[in-house]
């Protein structure tokens, strides 16, 4: 393909990030509200730290407290890489790299259609699925990983079929490693395709045992800092946080307080049966998550069969055993994590190959019915056409249901109206607060936060002595069952003290 065809196909995904970008007033939900404000703490020269508190995972003694130890820290650099370059802490200079990372992805996913089959037209098609890409388009001009994972899967995939990639590849991995942990699962691909070439190509122990340290090397280079750095604060190479996740029984208690309830005996303590009857649900709800929003709603099928067709294709092979391993973890062993989303993160580097076979797959469909028929050569150009003209539709309406219809917001835009009413009441700017986003609290009004606890009353109380939170807001989508009573009659509690109400946010003040 021409480097012209590339430049139109990243000037009209940029125009359309922008576009989308104007809808986005803040980064609108809790991964991208943290990411963001880690940005800001970086260019404020407060290093990898942070005044709010989104989990007590890690037994966390105060604020600041060490930042990214559950969430990785790439998305929140990058953020912090505009702010730099336009010397400007706002949003808009904070996701202004993310919209130049998503304008990337449709001329890469191009570029690896044609790497596979050499067709214009299919280097085409596949390029404009990437360009509307339904589900994940609201989610792409925001500080978030599923730009980086697209780019960098796109990038992984484009290059494993080069003769020695292998340091490109562990670099490949160790970005996607310092943007989720679950990257780490591309180093282990790696090295498997190291593995499946020693087999192909004969190769010597000692010529395998060389690529495979090519391929630590380039990830060392990306996450050897990070890991230093964790070893210096949390005494581990990874914070603890992530290991205490496995033995949570709903979703809601990954924000327990104190974590070390969270046990193996705790876990099983809820049952088998209930063990069992989560990991259904979380089955079902993934199976569905790879249906509609990896595939597109119509494009699965496409997917799954060009995999089959291409099935001896060591990338195709490897695209495939990620897609597999990725459910698996996401539904048997992290399975809220994987409903609320992570499975739909992840599965964000597979995007570009899956954009890749849909074409291929369905140019065989209308090759197979015209051996049966008296179609003519156009009918290829115009199921390509009617293809892209649904991803359109669909694409713009889920920027209008998620986006505009429902706002992009999870009740942040509330907040400095809440801060308000808190100043008239006294509040001191350093005087910490509870809150059911932290993160996106402190984004907004700069006062230190902490995320509502998982608990009843008591456990609220402790939180708030523990790390002398002064005040708590309690809003009406954080009605958790222990505490419905605290919101309902306000005041029956002496425990706190009642202040008012804020758009159906109720403050206390503790004692």
């Amino acid at each position: 393909m021409s480097r012209r065809t590339y430049l139109i196909l990243f000037s009209f995904a940029l125009i359309l990030q922008i576009a989308v970008s104007r809808l986005q007033s803040i980064p609108g939900y809790l991964d991208a509200d943290y990411y963001f404000s880690g940005g800001v703490r970086l260019v404020q020269g407060y290093g990898f730290t942070e005044p709010y508190l989104w989990n007590y995972l890690d037994d966390p003694q105060g604020i600041p407290h060490p930042s990214h130890g559950y969430w990785l820290p790439l998305a929140s650099i990058i953020s912090a890489l505009g702010m730099w370059l336009t010397g400007q802490q706002t949003y808009e200079a904070g996701r202004l790299f993310f919209i130049v990372i998503a304008a990337f992805i449709p001329p890469l996913t191009a570029a690896l259609s044609y790497h596979f089959f050499q067709s214009n037209a299919l280097a085409w098609v596949s390029g404009l699925l990437a360009l509307f890409p339904v589900f994940h388009l609201p989610f792409l001009p925001v500080p978030d990983n599923y730009g980086i994972f697209m780019l960098a899967g796109g990038l992984f995939f484009l290059l494993a079929n080069r003769p020695r990639p292998w340091f490109w590849l562990g670099l490949i991995a160790g970005v996607m490693s310092l943007a989720r942990s679950d990257g780490l699962l591309w180093l282990a691909l790696t090295f498997l395709l190291v593995l499946w070439r020693m087999r192909d190509e004969e190769l010597s122990f000692s010529t395998a045992f060389q690529f495979s340290a090519l391929t630590l090397l380039g990830f060392l280079l990306v996450m050897g800092p990070w890991y230093l750095r964790n070893l210096s604060v949390f005494g581990a190479i990874m914070s603890p946080a992530g290991s205490r996740v496995l033995w949570i029984t709903t979703y809601d208690e990954t924000f327990i307080y104190p974590a070390s309830k969270l046990t193996l005996t705790s876990w099983l303590a809820s049952g088998w049966g209930e063990i069992f009857k989560i990991r259904w649900w979380a089955f079902i709800t993934n199976l569905k998550t790879a249906i509609a929003a990896q595939g597109h709603l119509i494009l699965f099928p496409f997917i799954a069969m060009g995999m089959f067709l291409l099935r001896k294709d060591r990338r195709v092979q490897l695209g495939l055993l990620a897609w597999v391993l990725l459910f698996l973890v996401m539904t048997f062993i992290f399975p809220f994590a994987g409903v609320r989303g992570s499975f739909f993160h992840a599965g964000a580097a597979l995007q570009p190959l899956f954009w890749v076979l849909v074409p291929y797959s369905l140019d065989s469909v209308v090759a197979w019915v015209r051996k049966r028929s008296r179609l003519t050569d156009y009918v290829y150009v115009v199921i390509r056409i009617v293809l892209i003209q649904t991803m359109v539709v669909f694409s713009v309406w889920v920027v209008l249901v998620r986006v505009i219809d429902t706002g992009w917001e999870e009740g942040e835009l509330s907040y400095p109206a809440v801060e308000r009413f808190l100043v008239e009441q006294g509040a001191q700017p350093g005087e910490p607060i509870i809150v059911l986003s932290a993160p996106g609290y402190y984004m907004m009004t700069g006062r230190p936060a902490f995320v509502q606890p998982y608990g009843d009353v008591n456990t609220l109380l402790e939180v708030a002595e523990q790390y002398n939170a002064r005040y708590y807001a309690f809003e009406a989508s954080g009605r958790l069952k222990l505490l419905l009573d605290l919101y309902d009659n306000p005041k029956n509690y002496p425990q706190l003290e009642y202040l008012g109400e804020v758009d159906d946010t109720r403050i206390f003040r503790f004692p």
